[in-house]
């Protein structure tokens, strides 16, 4: 059987590679956004939720309940950087609440 050249590659980093050769990470940065907003509001904020869209680097957050709109709007940068922080890198620069 013929050695290979990778045999002491770890998976990380062959997965990086196959994601960044594919143009795979916006869509993995919008399924990251979305696991960060469940985790970090909880279920109060999650039940109120109707959709999580990421479009380049504005969040669009759409919400059944106008008063909740209305308190989340105050605190929308700090939304932003516990969302930021939660993913691990600078995804969302906007926060637009619906």
């Amino acid at each position: 059987m013929a050695k290979r050249q990778n045999d002491h590659l770890p998976i990380s980093d062959i997965l990086k590679e196959f994601v960044d050769n594919n143009k795979l990470q916006a869509g993995l940065d919008k399924v990251d956004v979305r696991e960060a907003w469940s985790k970090m509001m909880g279920n109060g904020v999650n039940n109120y939720t109707t959709d999580i869209k990421l479009d380049r680097d504005t969040l669009y957050v759409s919400l059944s309940s106008s008063v909740l709109r209305e308190e989340l709007s105050y605190g929308k940068q700090k939304i932003i950087d516990m969302l930021n922080e939660s993913v691990g890198k600078e995804v969302i620069k906007k926060l637009v609440l619906r």
